[in-house]
């Protein structure tokens, strides 16, 4: 994790360096394969030091970082760029001229940096390293099945006998992944063509339709902690419940927002969606956590991961766009987004059914 942050400076580095277009992109591609590497030992951590019933509401805690991050980027790069300018004693617009680079690539990687530092620092490996109770300990004073805390010892098998054995050939990994791919597909689906539809059909002006897709963005955040919250104090641990319910209300907003051509209304049905569709999202991510042993949490991350990112990115950007031009309507996209909700409420289902086959 921490070395993914410091490669991802480094990058960020080069990046105000590069000049060249093909350096540009291979330097983009570069950071988006180093930003990947802090998930699978996030999921992990989370796994060791959190019990069953308590991830839900730590990990939408984790989960929004992202949301967070990208939030604060503008406020950095601004108020850095006061600063910078204020030191080198130039004005703001001979600074945004000549020393742009500098707020723009340099102080975030610093920022990269000083947080890499903190990862070395706090982040350990779990409670039973640092002499602490073991997790699986407080997993069984809590319920769970005996025979399922003693599969978490980490067996002597290489990387690949454990993608094998406990991802591959594990169908409720199957059914995480799936259903990833599907809420991945709205996702997606309505990230890419949520601006094109609302100047195209429905007439919005670009500052209407920047509301509506802030709106759609920032929604995130409450939503998904009160998810963790819900699935941990309400439901017990289980994480599919609330994921059908919003897939289900996801549906309706979908079709409100296809249908209907009140500015307000449009705006409502869209920050729903953007509010709802994070949740399914996160909680996939708890019940990753919860369908293998701890020391394959990693291993099935990459698999959920690789479907939702490259299967179900693809049916939402590029196999929604491809059926709106064959068939000449947004009739199209339609059904397929109404399609995926369907799907993932499916794939939802079984996952909810297996855990409780396990875990009762």
């Amino acid at each position: 994790m921490a070395l993914g942050l410091i490669l991802c400076a480094l990058v960020n580095v080069l990046l105000g360096f590069s000049n060249s277009f093909y350096a540009y992109v291979g330097f983009v591609i570069a950071l988006g394969v180093f930003q990947g590497m802090g998930v699978g030992p996030s999921f992990i951590t989370l796994a060791n030091w959190y019990p069953k019933k308590e991830r839900g509401i730590y990990t939408a805690v984790w989960n929004i970082s992202h949301n967070i991050g990208g939030g604060i980027v503008a406020p950095i790069v601004s108020l850095s760029g006061f600063a910078l300018a204020a030191l080198l004693g130039v004005s703001m617009a001979d600074f945004n001229e000549t020393y742009w680079h500098m707020n723009h690539f340099y102080v975030p990687a610093a920022c990269a940096v000083i947080i890499s530092l903190y990862v070395l620092y706090a982040v350990k490996g779990s409670p039973k390293n640092e002499g602490l109770i073991d997790i699986t300990e407080i997993n069984e004073m809590r319920g769970i099945k005996t025979e399922e805390i003693k599969a978490v010892e980490t067996p002597n098998l290489s990387s690949f006998e454990i993608f094998y054995r406990y991802v591959l050939k594990n169908k409720n990994a199957w059914y995480v992944a799936w259903m990833d791919t599907f809420v991945y597909m709205v996702r997606f689906g309505l990230i890419s063509w949520l601006p094109i539809y609302l100047l195209e059909t429905k007439g919005f002006n670009k500052e209407q339709m920047g509301i509506a897709f802030w709106l759609f963005e920032w929604a995130a955040i409450p939503s998904t902690l009160l998810a963790g919250y819900i699935s941990d104090k309400i439901f017990k641990g289980y994480r599919m419940p609330p994921a059908i319910g919003a897939m289900v209300i996801i549906f309706f907003m979908i079709i409100g927002y296809f249908t209907s051509n009140n500015l307000y209304m449009v705006i409502f049905f869209a920050a729903m969606a953007g509010c709802l569709v994070y949740i399914p999202q996160f909680l996939a991510s708890v019940q990753t956590m919860e369908v293998v042993p701890a020391f394959a949490v990693g291993s099935c991350v990459g698999l959920r991961g690789f479907m939702s990112y490259v299967v179900g990115a693809s049916l939402g950007t590029k196999a929604i766009g491809w059926a709106v031009d064959y068939y000449g309507s947004w009739n199209a996209g339609l059904i397929m987004l109404l399609s995926a909700c369907i799907l993932c409420i499916l794939c939802s289902t079984l996952c909810h059914f297996s855990a409780k086959k396990k875990y009762q």
